[in-house]
């Protein structure tokens, strides 16, 4: 059975892909969405935590790409089940782009694929389950590091990507795999747990 797309999912992506575009966020948002990027700011991160938390802080980071790691995982195995095709692949006149230029869809766009990898958002689960963690890992963050899950959600909307419930399905999944990682961590990490720093 298809995946049913409600008025309110269809309407809100229509409005974020395709009516609130700025030069400046055609810019901004596929580098939001990069995994290179994303690597990068953990790589620079995990400098910073070294040198002013000591080498024990590599535990940490470690622990993060394997929620991330099972994240991913996760939400791939739950995508071929439910196989909802991607906006950029079922709607005329959406915007996307391929690490390239911009292009749109046709008015006259037709689908001709019948299976997808739409729901939920890796991209969306990957990083709330880092933005989870990294706050119970250094509490000192506070709340910012749900900035990054809210601005890569968007970025997944504007891309063309994704509807918005694949969004609210991703960041749910994120903070479930967030949760079970650090059940586990206090359970069975004991014995290689650096000092958590505040």
């Amino acid at each position: 059975m298809p995946f049913q797309t409600s008025a309110l999912d269809l309407k809100l992506l229509l409005l974020i892909n395709q009516q609130w575009r700025f030069e400046l966020l055609d810019f901004i948002m596929p580098i939001l969405s990069s995994r290179l990027v994303l690597l990068s700011f953990l790589a620079v991160a995990l400098v910073y935590a070294i040198r002013k938390g000591g080498k024990q802080q590599i535990v940490f980071f470690l622990i993060l790409f394997v929620g991330m790691g099972l994240s991913d995982l996760s939400t791939n195995v739950i995508k071929k089940q439910v196989q909802r095709i991607r906006p950029l692949n079922e709607l005329a006149g959406t915007y996307h782009t391929e690490h390239g230029p911009w292009q749109k869809r046709p008015a006259n766009f037709v689908r001709t694929k019948e299976n997808g990898t739409s729901f939920p958002s890796a991209h969306c689960a990957n990083t709330m389950c880092l933005a989870v963690l990294a706050m119970l890992f250094w509490p000192a963050l506070k709340k910012w590091p749900l900035l990054l899950p809210l601005l890569v959600g968007y970025s997944r909307l504007y891309l063309g990507k994704h509807y918005p419930t694949d969004v609210l399905g991703g960041w749910f999944f994120g903070l479930i795999i967030a949760g079970i990682v650090w059940l586990a961590w206090n359970r069975f990490g004991t014995h290689f747990r650096p000092e958590i720093k505040n």
